[in-house]
């Protein structure tokens, strides 16, 4: 029998990584998969003195690593008590090592910024990193604070249908209400039209149609699409997640530059209030690719 997929989250001891973790812990239990706690330590990489004080107990820098790794597991289990919870301690760059270790995972949790972070930045580079080149959907987990709101997914033209399949998990597993959201984009002095869908067949069709199959996936979930028209999609779509409990994008995932990913996935991760999901798989029942193939 094959293994079931687990939540990969990682950990520095940052309050976002704690955030992060108790986010990772409550999908895991409600999801019935293990969670992975990762902790990438970087002391081998600045020093060879890892061993402890003479005459110190529980010192030295492999120790501190370790007590870090330990105390991400604790705060998963205070979060999720019935969570099965591993971990896993490796010595370099988390944006080495947690790509590899979350590959065709589940999830892959992460803060919105660790401890290297500059104050005031919203979104720090190893979050921006993995939700660019990670195998699988990624979760950046600012704060948590509309988590009885709904679960709210942007679709492009294509239907976005990775992004859907994700936000119907996330909507049934946490009993929330979803609301798919279409924009249409208008240019810059365009005036705003009253009645998008009667100006927009396809694109009202094509809500219809999310909307019906996030039915099928999510068939205990209150299913609403919205068709918007602004000069901004990036705008329109966090004005309708402003009280979501988890936002959710697509990603192409075909920028001619590794690490990047589409602008309007960049907007929102950047200015959402609140957890934003980047899916970043293949729609089920079609191969993972590992990243950089044809």
């Amino acid at each position: 029998m094959q293994e079931a997929k687990s939540i990969v989250v990682g950990y520095d001891g940052s309050e976002e990584a704690e955030q992060a973790i108790r986010w990772a812990a409550e999908q895991a239990s409600l999801r019935g998969c293990p969670l992975q706690v990762v902790h990438c330590s970087l002391w081998p990489l600045l020093t060879k003195n890892l061993g402890p004080v003479p005459g110190v107990a529980d010192s030295g820098l492999e120790h501190a690593g370790q007590a870090t790794l330990d105390e991400g597991v604790e705060h998963a289990k205070a979060a999720a008590p019935k969570a099965d919870v591993r971990s896993t301690l490796v010595y370099g760059w988390p944006a080495v090592y947690l790509p590899k270790l979350s590959a065709g995972q589940e999830m892959l949790v992460v803060g919105s910024r660790g401890i290297g972070g500059f104050m005031g930045l919203v979104v720090g580079s190893v979050s921006l990193e993995m939700a660019a080149t990670a195998a699988c959907p990624v979760a950046v987990i600012r704060s948590d604070v509309h988590r009885e709101g709904p679960v709210v997914v942007a679709i492009d033209t294509s239907g976005s249908r990775t992004a859907l399949e994700d936000a119907c998990t996330l909507a049934r597993v946490g009993k929330a209400d979803l609301i798919i959201v279409h924009v249409q984009h208008a240019p810059a002095g365009f005036r705003m039209l009253r009645d998008p869908a009667a100006a927009h067949p396809s694109s009202q069709a094509l809500l219809d149609s999310a909307v019906s199959k996030a039915r099928e996936l999510a068939p205990e979930s209150n299913v609403e699409g919205q068709l918007l028209t602004d000069t901004s999609i990036p705008k329109a779509i966090l004005k309708s997640a402003q009280n979501a409990r988890i936002t959710v994008v697509g990603t192409k995932g075909q920028g001619l530059i590794k690490g990047t990913f589409g602008s309007t996935a960049h907007a929102v991760l950047h200015h959402a209030k609140g957890p934003v999901l980047i899916s970043r798989r293949r729609p089920s029942g079609q191969p993972d690719v590992p990243h950089g193939a044809p």
